[in-house]
């Protein structure tokens, strides 16, 4: 083994900024990445930065977090589910269209929605001159004044969910992405982040 073009010896120290070389060929060193899952609250943007000054998920990050970054975004006034990683093979994985990664949104519109409302959601509503994919829709709650829904989609247009609704004349007043795949928010209170386990990174590095 050769570290910094000399011959190793048994007991050396080595650190990461020291190139090492074994017959020849660097050794590549593992990468250790971060991965957090946090419960967004609403009024806070999902960029490091924000040029109307308003707060950033980036603050509700403990402060040894590294730099990890949100993977895809909730907007403003959406809560909920949001993943930061310096991962970016599992970043692009999970935010790629093709991949069609599922996510489950808690929603509530104003009053109620029928049967044909909601089968015209499922099949797909155009948006930019382009239909949405077809999408899970099941009603949770409902009275005169507002109905409870839960919907999923492969996609991530910006505003999607909000803008599939207001296709079909609703409006959303409440809206919450609950799971990714099947990793759900749990007992992680609003505005609070944890460290996603080893098995829940393998489980979102394979959907």
């Amino acid at each position: 083994m050769i570290v910094n073009g000399k011959r190793a010896s048994l007991g050396d120290d080595v650190s990461e900024q020291d190139e090492i070389t074994v017959n020849g060929n660097p050794v590549k060193r593992k990468q250790i990445h971060s991965y957090y899952i946090m419960n967004k609250p609403k009024g806070y943007v999902c960029t490091v930065k924000d040029d109307k000054d308003r707060k950033t998920v980036m603050s509700l990050l403990p402060s040894d977090a590294g730099r990890v970054y949100p993977v895809g975004r909730l907007d403003y006034d959406t809560e909920g589910l949001l993943i930061f990683t310096d991962d970016g093979d599992l970043a692009f994985r999970l935010t790629h269209p093709k991949n069609e990664i599922p996510k489950t949104y808690l929603v509530r519109i104003e009053g109620s929605i029928g049967d044909k409302e909601l089968n015209r959601l499922r099949s797909g509503v155009e948006l930019d001159g382009k239909l949405t994919g077809k999408s899970k829709i099941k009603v949770i709650e409902t009275d005169k004044e507002f109905t409870k829904l839960h919907i999923t989609i492969n996609e991530g247009r910006n505003r999607q969910v909000r803008r599939m609704f207001e296709c079909v004349g609703k409006q959303v007043d409440f809206l919450k992405r609950i799971r990714i795949g099947d990793l759900g928010l749990g007992s992680l209170a609003r505005g609070k982040v944890r460290r996603l386990s080893e098995d829940e990174v393998l489980y979102l590095s394979n959907l």
